[in-house]
């Protein structure tokens, strides 16, 4: 690859990117470790992701890969333009102004606590939905919503938008899928980043992508052949936008797990994104 000189970031993460898809193709050329048959039924025997237990691991390895943190509750007062074209990026998913969800959260905030610090910005959320305009937002909506963010009411407001636009619908995909509880995280971490809209790249789409590759257990596959699949059709996605191109939340994190047969996501879990590393016990 060829070094720009006046670029001093570049190379590094070149560099970085390259060793990992050393790393990769060195791992590829390994045939996989299958369970037996445990694996045709593996939601069977898992706790599901929507066990409390379980969940809180989903919310902490999320947020190793949105915010470099195991504390996802930190995170209600994050906020940021990280110019991925859908404006600001906000809270303990990842709202986005530019993508309607923080619309529909401000939205639940304001009709369960009208006047908030936040109400009055919903004209302007409106107007910039589908846009990365900050429009009616600056320069005091990020401090505004780091105040809303000390409140729990605006807390519950995140986490029951997180459960009605993401994690609920991804948990009741892979149930229906028949996949373990590692398959439901990895529905979940994919509707997060990508949505289930129309789009080639939303949810629903790599879902699809998968499934022209190979069958989950409800249709009778090998649950871990479909994990590939569906691994590989959401790095695929990922690469088709440069703010998602890093993909070693798949790569160092899922495949890891996946690679250990560890299809009901039991601790103790290790795993890199960006490079760092963590751990749950």
């Amino acid at each position: 690859m060829t070094h720009h000189s006046g670029d001093p970031v570049r190379p590094a993460r070149l560099a970085r990117r390259t060793v990992l898809a050393a790393a990769a193709a060195s791992l590829a050329a390994v045939p996989l470790l299958r369970p037996s048959h445990a694996s045709a039924s593996a939601s069977a025997t898992c706790t599901p992701l929507d066990d409390a237990a379980k969940k809180e691991i989903a919310m902490k390895l999320v947020s190793s890969a949105e915010n470099s943190s195991l504390d996802w509750k930190a995170q209600y007062k994050y906020i940021e333009d990280i110019g991925d074209g859908r404006g600001y990026t906000a809270g303990i998913i990842g709202f986005c102004s530019g993508t309607g969800d923080m619309l529909d959260l401000v939205q639940l905030y304001t009709d369960r606590k009208p006047g908030n610090v936040l109400a009055k910005y919903l004209p302007a959320l409106r107007s910039v939905n589908g846009t990365d305009s900050h429009d009616g937002l600056d320069p005091n909506f990020p401090r505004d919503w780091a105040k809303a963010a000390q409140d729990s009411a605006f807390q519950q407001a995140q986490n029951d938008e997180r459960d009605r636009v993401y994690f609920n619908p991804a948990v009741s995909q892979g149930k229906s899928d028949k996949l373990g509880t590692l398959g439901q995280f990895a529905y979940y971490d994919a509707i997060v980043m990508h949505g289930d809209g129309d789009d080639p790249t939303s949810f629903r789409n790599i879902r699809k992508r998968a499934l022209n590759k190979a069958k989950p257990p409800a249709q009778g596959g090998d649950e871990t052949t479909y994990l590939n699949a569906f691994l590989d059709a959401r790095v695929w996605a990922m690469k088709q936008e440069e703010a998602h191109s890093d993909t070693t939340r798949v790569d160092t994190e899922q495949r890891v797990f996946l690679r250990n047969g560890n299809l009901c996501l039991n601790t103790p879990l290790n795993w890199k994104v960006y490079g760092d590393s963590y751990h749950i016990g």
